[in-house]
């Protein structure tokens, strides 16, 4: 049975050079990078946060996906790591809770080449030579555009009244709840959703959360797309502009033209993972990465997450 884990190249800016987070593992007297194994119940984005702060003591919120490693561990259990980019602030090194433990003796930033030097396993530089790559590249820091369809809603033939007033099914305010923790590791800072009551219950336990107040529109709801009244392009490029970590809440028609117009609003050539990335189950999400310093760079990667 494979074993799944999740961690993060962690970077951070220093007088205007980028160095990269590796730790020296007690234990296995090596050189690595935060990572640990998925907990019960747990999603991939959630580990990798917590297995981060539980290791390094900061706090971090996940950008890009840097791909996977796997490999045989000594026991012969297969073990599969997904990896993504992760930013220390100024702010989170200040607040870092790390001391030295059984588990990790010492923190350590060095630039690329020098990481991926220093760590132990090939795989890891490997993942850390891809984080390079974003750095040539210029496109380091990100913000998101997160497309997320409304969890499961009653069906139209067992509701009276109107369609946008259709509610959540008691699995779907569960699926609301149940996807939490995998949108808290993008941190999101504006929630935008649609008018109809079942995105609006949909989003409600993270605004709770977070405490904020989601901006509620008709112009990504299904009846303004069914009555060609709808302005999905208003909306992203809006969003694309502020360059702020938004969750845009629309209805299965909808969902496709967000990441339509994400794509045509930052240059992005057009690709089958377009298509996939808009194609989602309720309570699904599409994470669509794009540059804070060229946001006309394109979309730099594009992550799709569904319910357990």
């Amino acid at each position: 049975m494979t074993v799944f884990a999740a961690g993060a190249v962690v970077w951070r800016i220093v007088e205007g050079k980028v160095l990269v987070l590796v730790i020296h593992r007690s234990a296995h007297r090596d050189v690595s990078l935060p990572k640990g194994k998925v907990d019960p119940g747990e999603t991939l984005p959630q580990t990798a946060v917590r297995e981060i702060s539980e290791e390094t003591g900061l706090a971090v919120t996940l950008g890009v996906p840097l791909g996977m490693t796997n490999y045989t561990m000594p026991n012969g259990r297969e073990k599969t790591v997904h990896y993504w980019a992760a930013e220390a602030t100024d702010d989170a090194v200040r607040s870092s809770t790390f001391l030295p433990g059984d588990e990790v003796a010492a923190l350590e930033w060095l630039s690329v080449r020098k990481a991926c030097g220093a760590l132990t396993y090939e795989r890891d530089a490997e993942i850390v030579e891809r984080f390079g790559m974003l750095v040539d590249d210029g496109v380091t820091r990100t913000f998101a555009i997160i497309a997320l369809r409304h969890a499961k809603a009653t069906p139209p033939y067992q509701f009276a009244g109107r369609d946008a007033d259709r509610p959540l099914t008691e699995r779907g305010l569960g699926e609301a709840k149940s996807i939490v923790p995998s949108l808290l590791a993008f941190s999101p800072e504006k929630i935008v959703t649609s008018s109809a009551k079942r995105c609006r219950q949909t989003v409600e336990p993270f605004a709770k959360l977070l405490r904020l107040e989601p901006k509620v529109t008709d112009r990504i709801s299904q009846d303004a797309y069914e009555d060609g009244t709808s302005d999905v392009r208003a909306v992203v490029g809006k969003r694309v502009r502020k360059r702020v970590t938004t969750v845009l809440c629309s209805h299965g028609p909808v969902l496709p033209d967000i990441v339509r117009e994400v794509a045509l609003a930052t240059g992005t050539a057009p690709a089958a993972t377009l298509s996939r990335a808009g194609d989602l189950p309720v309570a699904g999400f599409s994470v669509l990465h794009l540059s804070v310093d060229r946001p006309g760079s394109g979309i730099v990667a594009i992550e799709t997450h569904v319910p357990q």
